[in-house]
């Protein structure tokens, strides 16, 4: 991923130079344990343990010779492993993809817990910003067309839920991805014992593999890229939420605007909504991870490498472009700027259309079938949209032609916004209690 949308926690988890020192680690921890259980000299510990991991620049020369960057890797840090000869007993049993697998599990992992600290913010903002708007009187849209009234927090509490449960979705994929496989080539244990595995998962805080062949597989991988990409499609939606709120015929929402911040390099009247854009594009980033990532799952046999690719691409992209997206939809929230007598305002464009269906309801309660009483409300609908006339009096006209007696004051009742606030009060209960 470019620099532009990499934070430094998350760049620096799937950087090169911690990518060695987690490959250092990994192998120190295999060689303690075939130290401890006698089946390397004891004396070649410490030597390896002291090492410092090599460059990614030295390793990048060796591989362009070997065209291997575990036996390049290996090399250039017994190169720095004195004496060399300690070097020897370093990857004793092991085959590369115990090593890739097992430090890959490392990284997913401290990726995840990153996430999950920005998805706690994430649902604590949206959750805040739900229960400041829980009385913000808006317009419900259906289809882009207004329908009934609705409350702004009714609509942001939705998205906090999902949030929510996107987290549940994440936290869930971290514990699948914490596998350790340290197996030998095929996954056999012919040449190591499953002792090691075990004591090097524990080392490392995750769990050893139920089973693996040559590699781990990609199932579980790909139930963690497809947690990210909900994570950031939850993200987009609330982008597209504030995209369409933004819009000059709504002007419901914007984003906060700073001093000396332009929108436009021709139109100096322009505060268009970039961060929002921006999150609905990068979204796709993510989203585009799943298929090829998903397809690393079925391999020739025992092992092949055309997941490898893939992944070295995907999964470092999909984790740093849903840290950024976690960071910019949080910050769109928390700065959001709505407009509460505009929302009012909107309510009332259509003369009282909204409350068609509290009406209809009231009609039949009166004492005619359903298909008249639809009949009825939509003909005095019909007018209002094409007239301009106020829906009450089209309503007033034609149940009056059609022998109807209405009760005024239920219709006021009915057609009193604030009681769309009194029926939420519930959810805001729920709400509340989201952590």
């Amino acid at each position: 991923m470019i620099d532009r949308y990499t934070l430094p926690e998350m760049g620096r988890v799937w950087s090169d130079e911690h990518k060695y020192e987690l490959w250092c680690r990994v192998e120190t921890l295999v060689l303690e344990a075939h130290a401890a259980a006698g089946r390397v000299p004891a004396d070649v510990v410490a030597p390896v343990r002291d090492a410092p991991p090599p460059t990614a620049q030295r390793v990048a020369e060796i591989e362009e010779t070997t065209q291997h960057d575990v036996i390049a890797f290996l090399s250039a840090w017994a190169d720095n492993t004195e004496p060399r000869s300690a070097a020897a007993y370093v990857h004793h049993g092991m085959t590369s993809s115990d090593l890739l697998d097992t430090s890959l599990a490392v990284q997913l992992t401290e990726a995840t817990d990153l996430l999950l600290a920005r998805m706690d913010r994430f649902v604590a903002v949206l959750r805040d910003h739900a229960l400041a708007h829980r009385a913000t009187i808006k317009v419900g849209r259906t289809h882009g067309v207004h329908a009934e009234p609705d409350v702004w927090g009714h609509r942001v509490a939705d998205l906090a839920f999902a949030a929510a449960r996107s987290r549940d979705r994440l936290r869930a994929a971290r514990e699948r991805v914490g596998v350790v496989a340290i197996s030998g080539a095929v996954g056999t244990y012919s040449l190591i014992d499953p002792a090691v595995e075990r004591t090097v998962a524990e080392a490392l805080g995750l769990t050893a593999a139920d089973a693996s062949t040559q590699v781990v597989l990609r199932d579980s991988i790909s139930e963690w890229i497809a947690a990210l990409a909900i994570i950031a499609t939850v993200c987009e939606t609330v982008a597209l939420e504030v995209r369409h709120g933004q819009r000059t015929e709504v002007r419901e929402l914007s984003e906060a605007f700073g001093s000396g911040q332009k929108g436009s390099s021709a139109m100096p009247h322009k505060k268009n909504p970039i961060r929002s854009e921006r999150i609905a594009g990068l979204a796709r980033v993510v989203r585009a991870a799943v298929v090829p990532v998903m397809e690393g799952i079925p391999l020739w046999h025992e092992r092949d490498i055309s997941h490898s690719s893939t992944e070295r691409v995907f999964l470092p992209d999909a984790a740093i472009t849903t840290d950024y997206l976690l960071h910019l939809t949080t910050g769109l929230v928390e700065n959001l700027v709505v407009d509460v007598e505009r929302m009012r305002a909107n309510l009332d464009l259509t003369g009282g259309l909204i409350y068609t269906s509290s009406v209809l309801l009231e009609v039949v309660e009166s004492g005619l079938s359903r298909e008249d009483a639809y009949a009825l409300v939509q003909g005095a609908a019909m007018e209002t949209w094409n007239t301009g006339t106020p829906f009450r009096q089209t309503l007033r006209s034609r149940a009056a032609a059609a022998g109807v007696t209405l009760d005024e004051a239920r219709l006021d009742e009915i057609c009193r916004p604030e009681r769309y606030v009194e029926q939420l009060g519930p959810l805001f209960d729920r709400v509340a209690a989201l952590t």
